[in-house]
Parts: structure tokens; C-alpha cells; sequence
């Protein structure tokens, strides 16, 4: 099988891509190395992948007319995995412009490529921002997202409403998934953990947000990894060659489309995630506790049921087993610079 990989440079993009190529497939990682942050990490992953002879590598952004309909043509891929976007919620306060450019109409020109040049299946990476101003626990997928909260989340939702109109007009089998915080090694920098371990091993105080009440349904990479791959396998039938596996099944009835959370369903207060790593590194963290920032929520909470249905598994790493392996891997990777 020949994949695609949007974003192979990024967390997940690298973790997927690591997977794909170690049970034998080939991949073709497409990235275009945004400075939202620390580009050497970027290119150390990278450069980890390129060491398999089954990788090429392609830089470019989705956002240039052209740029993955050549690819497409070139490489024809059998599976499309969507992970490139400008993520972070903050930073959409910020620069807003880099998530019309990157999540629109980067993410138009994936689309107008896959139509081009149909696969298999088309997954799409979303997020459990798209929830919004939801009251509503745990997160079902069938629950109105109508209320997003940033720019960030608005154009996610806006990602899943373009790849369902296309699956519909074209009828490329296509899966959008929600993710739940998901950490582990060779994170992003900009999310909690990795500023966390950061600056309690320089001695600095972290910011609290939430004043440590705050609740995420943190998932461990490889757990997410499994999910992928595992929902790449089940690509959403055509209305008239079948239906819903379940009552919570998000199915569309127009279209080979279906939209699925990744997450175990089992929410943590940020407090508790601090003390597991503070046992981790061995070290106290010092806290100031402040209320959340604009577009934060209080809580994810991922209802799992439709993952289960389809794929027979959760993901379950615990953060006492996740948070150790990650702080390993950050000794390492930063013990050597």
C-alpha cells in the first residue's frame, strides 16, 4: 500500500508515518516546515523517517495552486492522511490569517487533489475544539457543534463540513476524527506538557490555567496511532451498499462519510497530570494558578462508543505510563544539544 502523509513532520504526522513504514508500506511525507514552532524538531523527525528506503520526502505548502495535484498524479497513492493544519488554539488570536491560509484553503486544494486523483479512503484530522461551547459530557459525535470558540476550531469545523460535501459530490470514502490531547515523545512544544517539563527543569514557575480544575481526555500517541490505522481500514460504505454499525454511528446518509472521536473517555484534571509528571522528573513544579484564556474550555471528554464499534478498542495508556516515557525521550532528545 502506498500512503500519503499531510504533515509528516508534524507529532502525529511522524508517528503515523513511523507505523505505515515499519509494517511495510511506502509513504510519501508532505510538509511544508511552518515556523509556528521549533523547526529543527520538525526536521529531526524527518530526518528519522528518511533513514527508510520506502520514504520520500516532499516540501511544499498546501496553500501553493498545484503544489499536491502534481504529487498526487506522480505518486497515486491508495490512502490520503490528512494532518497537516495550523494548529493551536492561542495562536489563532494571534494570527488568524495562518488558519484561513493553512485550514481552508490548503485544505480546499487537498480536496480539489483527491478529486482529481481518487483513493481509497481520505482521513481527515480534526479536533475536540470543534465542541465548542458544548455543556453537554461526554462529547458525542451526533451533538450540534455549532458554538466554536476560536478560529481554530471554526475552520476545523469547516474542514468537516468541506470533506463531507466532497465525498458526497465525488464519493471518495472519506473519515474526519476528532482528537483528544494527545502527548507523548516528539510532541509539540506549544502544548502543556512539553511547556511544563520545560520549565520546571529550568527552575521556572508554570501557569496554571484553570487554576488546575481544568479537565482533558489526554491520549497517548500510539494509542491515537492504533486508532488511525485501525479506522483506515474501515472507510465508510455508500449509502445504498450499507448502514450504520450502531446507534451511535455518524454514518451520513448521503454520503460515504463519518466522523469519529479518538479518545478513551476518561478525562483528567490538569493537577493530576502536574503531579504525574512532577514524579516523572523527580522534581516540584511551582504554580501560579490563573483562570483560562479566551477559547479554552474546562473540560474534554470524549465519548468513545462509535471508535469501539468500530474498531474493537479504546485508547487506554495511562498518564502514570505515558508521562514517564515522554519525559524520557525529552532527556534524551534535549541531553544531546
Amino acid at each position: 500500500m502506498h500512503a500519503l502523509v499531510t504533515g509528516s513532520a508534524g507529532f502525529i504526522g511522524h508517528a503515523l508515518s513511523q507505523r505505515l513504514l515499519a509494517a511495510g508500506h511506502t509513504v510519501t511525507g508532505f510538509d511544508g516546515f511552518s515556523p509556528y514552532y521549533d523547526v529543527a524538531l520538525k526536521r529531526a523527525r524527518h530526518g528519522q523517517l528518511a533513514h527508510h528506503p520506502g520514504f520520500e520526502e516532499i516540501e511544499g505548502r498546501l496553500e501553493t495552486p498545484g503544489a499536491l495535484l502534481d504529487v498526487m498524479a506522480r505518486t497515486k497513492p491508495d490512502l490520503v492522511f490528512h494532518l497537516a493544519a495550523q494548529a493551536g488554539v492561542r495562536y489563532s488570536l494571534i494570527e488568524p490569517g495562518a488558519y484561513v491560509e493553512a485550514n481552508l484553503v490548503g485544505f480546499a486544494n487537498l480536496l480539489e487533489a483527491v478529486r482529481a486523483h481518487p483513493v481509497r479512503h481520505l482521513l481527515v484530522a480534526s479536533t475536540s475544539s470543534a465542541y465548542g461551547g458544548n455543556a453537554s459530557v461526554p462529547f458525542r459525535e451526533t451533538d450540534r457543534a455549532v458554538s466554536p470558540l476560536t478560529l481554530y476550531a471554526a475552520s476545523k469545523l469547516a474542514n468537516e463540513a468541506m470533506a463531507h460535501s466532497y465525498a458526497h459530490l465525488f464519493r471518495v470514502p472519506t473519515t474526519a476524527f476528532r482528537f483528544f490531547t494527545v502527548y507523548g515523545p516528539w510532541g509539540r512544544p506549544d502544548m502543556a506538557l512539553f511547556l511544563f517539563t520545560a520549565k520546571i527543569l529550568a527552575g521556572e514557575p508554570i501557569e496554571v490555567f484553570g487554576e488546575g480544575a481544568a479537565e482533558r481526555d489526554f491520549t497517548y500517541i500510539d494509542d491515537l496511532v492504533d486508532a488511525i490505522l485501525a479506522l483506515s481500514e474501515r472507510p465508510p460504505p455508500l449509502p445504498s451498499e450499507g448502514g450504520p454499525v450502531s446507534a451511535a454511528d455518524t454514518l451520513s446518509p448521503v454520503a460515504p462519510y463519518r466522523l469519529v472521536n479518538i479518545g478513551g473517555g476518561r478525562p483528567v484534571r490538569l493537577d493530576a497530570m502536574i503531579g504525574a509528571l512532577e514524579t516523572a522528573l523527580g522534581r516540584e513544579a511551582e504554580r501560579i494558578l490563573k483562570p483560562l484564556p479566551p477559547g479554552d474550555v474546562i473540560r474534554t471528554h470524549a465519548c468513545p462508543d462509535l471508535l469501539r464499534d468500530l474498531v474493537g478498542s479504546l485508547p487506554e495508556t495511562p498518564l502514570e505510563t505515558g508521562i514517564p516515557t515522554f519525559v524520557k525521550w525529552y532527556l534524551d532528545y534535549y541531553g544531546a544539544r
